[in-house]
């Protein structure tokens, strides 16, 4: 990959250095935009089919009908990992209201911006290195997770203000903030689910409420399933992580990354941990570095 990254703009491939944006998009306006994260391994996206149907929800709960294929969407990047010889990557999709009116209602009438950028990441799966270098510190923040009668859960959008004020609460060495929702339940972290282990058993807060259904944790979740490892999904007070056995955060790019600390308090990994891990591993190496 140069030093300057190739990115996919409106259907161009164009040098970062040269990647632009009209200041009237409704993405830069009002974060009128949906996205999603991904993960290219040995030039495969990882669970593509996954993150089109997310897509899709946001799109639909935005009201936000961009008229695109899943195909096209996939051809974008493609072309933008082959631009960059990139085959382990982090892949950025972003589909955008596109330019209208300088007014909050948004026009029926949609031309959207679609942006496509990636980056470099190492090799996943069973001969990978994780992207963390160490587990992860975590602290429980004031600012409360935004309820999903306000903004739904299961929408993946630009507006990303609420994680953002969560992470400035963040001491200087702290990796991520734990949000509760607004009756102090547990719910999620800025960029990543949350499970954790007490007597043998995965708990995970409840997409019943507001928490991002993350493809990660779903995968997770299904492969603790097929283990026998039983799954819970509830609602959680802080103090309940504080007593678990062992705790580990999930996002498309950490992949599985366990909790060394949660409000000072040690908590770490353990064997489900590492057992899960590795079934994600075999996974990746399966969909992506094997499938023919």
């Amino acid at each position: 990959m140069t030093d300057d990254p190739i990115y996919h703009v409106d259907g161009d491939l164009v040098p970062a250095s040269e990647a632009t944006v009209s200041v009237d998009d409704r993405g830069f306006r009002y974060g009128d935009a949906a996205f999603e994260t991904l993960r290219a391994y040995g030039g495969r996206i990882f669970a593509w089919d996954a993150h089109v149907e997310r897509l899709e929800r946001t799109c639909e709960a935005l009201s936000l009908a961009h008229g695109l294929s899943a195909a096209d969407l996939r051809a974008r990047i493609d072309e933008t990992l082959a631009a960059n010889d990139l085959a382990d990557a982090y892949v950025r999709l972003s589909i955008t209201r596109g330019v209208q009116p300088g007014k909050l209602t948004p026009a029926p009438e949609v031309d959207p911006t679609v942006v496509v950028y990636v980056s470099p990441l190492p090799r996943g799966g069973l001969e990978g290195n994780p992207v963390w270098n160490s587990p992860a510190t975590v602290e429980t923040v004031e600012t409360r997770r935004a309820p999903d009668e306000a903004l739904p859960a299961t929408a993946k959008t630009h507006n990303y203000l609420n994680g953002i004020l969560a992470r400035a609460e963040l001491a200087a060495d702290s990796d991520e903030a734990l949000l509760c929702d607004l009756e102090g339940r547990v719910t999620e972290g800025a960029t990543s689910n949350l499970c954790f282990v007490r007597d043998g058993a995965i708990h995970t807060p409840t997409t019943d409420g507001p928490v991002l259904p993350g493809i990660t944790r779903d995968i997770v979740l299904e492969l603790a399933r097929e283990d026998g490892i039983p799954v819970h999904e509830g609602r959680y007070e802080p103090a309940d992580v504080l007593e678990a056995d062992e705790a580990v955060l999930t996002n498309r790019t950490w992949e599985l990354r366990p909790i060394a600390t949660l409000d000072g308090h040690a908590i770490g990994g353990g064997p489900i941990t590492d057992r899960l891990a590795g079934l994600y591993d075999e996974r990746v190496e399966e969909s992506c570095y094997r499938a023919e």
